[in-house]
Order: C-alpha cells, then sequence, then structure tokens
C-alpha cells in the first residue's frame, strides 16, 4: 500500500469528521467502527476497506461513490467523475469543469473532488450557523 495515499485518504476522513463537527468517538458510535481504528485511519497507519468506507461514507456527508472514489476502489467513470455531470458531496459539477478534471491524472481527480467536498461542507455548516 502507497503510504501517501493512505495518508491523504485519511486526511481527507479527518476533514470530513471535524468539517461535521464529530469526535472520533461520536464517528465510532455512528458508524459502528472503533475509534482506535478510525485514529489509525485518519493518521494513515491503515488503509480502510471497503465495509469500513460504506459504513463512515454517511456520517462524514460523502455519498459511498465518492468515498469509493477517493480511496481507489472505483474509477472515475464508474463513479461519475468522467461522465458529463459528475457529483461530489450531493452537488453537480459544471460541465465545462468536469471535462477538465476528467483529463487529469485519478489522483488530481481525487484530490480535487475531496476538496470540494470539504468546501460545500464548510459552506453548509457557515449556513446553518448563521440561520
Amino acid at each position: 500500500m502507497d503510504q501517501n495515499r493512505s495518508t491523504n485518504l485519511g486526511e481527507i476522513i479527518r476533514q470530513g469528521r471535524v468539517t461535521q463537527r464529530l469526535t472520533l468517538s461520536q464517528l465510532s458510535a455512528m458508524s459502528g467502527v472503533s475509534s482506535s481504528h478510525l485514529g489509525r485511519i485518519e493518521r494513515g497507519e491503515r488503509y480502510p476497506s471497503g465495509s469500513i468506507l460504506r459504513k463512515i461514507a454517511e456520517p462524514l456527508g460523502f455519498e459511498e461513490n465518492e468515498l469509493f472514489t477517493l480511496a481507489g476502489y472505483l474509477t472515475p467513470t464508474s463513479s461519475g467523475v468522467a461522465e458529463s455531470r459528475p457529483r461530489y458531496g450531493g452537488g453537480e459539477l459544471d460541465p465545462y469543469v468536469a471535462r477538465i478534471l476528467a483529463q487529469e491524472p485519478i489522483d488530481v481527480q481525487r484530490a480535487v473532488i475531496g476538496i470540494l467536498t470539504i468546501l460545500k461542507s464548510l459552506a453548509l455548516s457557515t449556513v446553518k450557523e448563521s440561520a
């Protein structure tokens, strides 16, 4: 397993958890995955299986396919990244952005989708706070 890939995914998961304002214990209770295992995933010491990703996707605000794509379990075309209206975090990419993104290497696609998802979660949490 590529340590950078594991660390990058762990960081995306940690940022998703922080964005959702969840502690490791809260995410553990919501997902049924031990907090110690989640901590090791976030630190890049462990790489999550598909079943773990499935359990943590919703509490973190990700769609399952989105997290599977970031983890490398799905290719961009099977997850929708290369389609004309790909989805990320419940939203859709502009068709121009999707075409440009589809031309990039898979690691860049994953990073951009992760960043967009985190930004969307931050925007939504800001709107909720101001309401």
